[in-house]
């Protein structure tokens, strides 16, 4: 069996349509900066309100990937 390191981080991402929208962007932003991005769980939703109606959405991602060493 090999052995592996893996780093968790938290990523936040926004929508104005909704929260699956606002993981979805957080997930794809992410992947493009880490390698073998892994598993990522939904930690905290929110919206934002403005004149009584909700006008966005965001979801904060704990995104787990590979860690390199840089050996």
């Amino acid at each position: 069996m090999s052995e592996s390191v893996y780093r968790v981080t938290e990523v936040i991402g926004t929508s104005t349509e909704s929260w699956e929208a606002a993981a979805r962007i957080a997930e794809l932003e992410a992947a493009k900066a880490v390698r073998e991005l892994r598993v990522a769980e939904v930690v905290r939703q929110d919206v934002t309100i403005e004149d009584g109606k909700i006008s966005g959405y965001r979801v904060r991602l704990g995104i787990s990937f590979k860690y390199a060493s840089g050996d």
